[in-house]
């Protein structure tokens, strides 16, 4: 699967990464404090909970990005390069406008 260079693929890697990354973040830092469903209400409620979070979530996309990129399977990159820049834009929006 590492390598398939395919923009959907790309994005679809784009899109799930972040997501494992927040309940990998939640399970390393948070779990033995409060339980997923408050976790996932301070990062609805409380904006710099939210930056912190996206920040690390993002980075598993630049971790697979650079994996990509490196394979020279620049169509999987391209796509994993436009996931993150919808998850970023859907932050920048929550912040300003939430």
């Amino acid at each position: 699967m590492l390598n398939k260079d395919n923009l959907n693929w790309g994005i679809c890697i784009g899109l799930i990464a972040p997501i494992i990354a927040v309940f990998i973040y939640y399970a390393v830092t948070l779990s033995s404090q409060i339980n997923l469903q408050e976790f996932i209400y301070y990062l609805r409620t409380n904006k710099s909970l939210l930056t912190g979070v996206s920040s690390v979530c993002l980075i598993a996309n630049a971790v697979f990005f650079t994996i990509y990129i490196n394979r020279k399977l620049d169509k999987t990159a391209k796509g994993i390069f436009i996931s993150t820049l919808l998850y970023g834009t859907f932050v920048l929006l929550i912040k300003l406008f939430a």
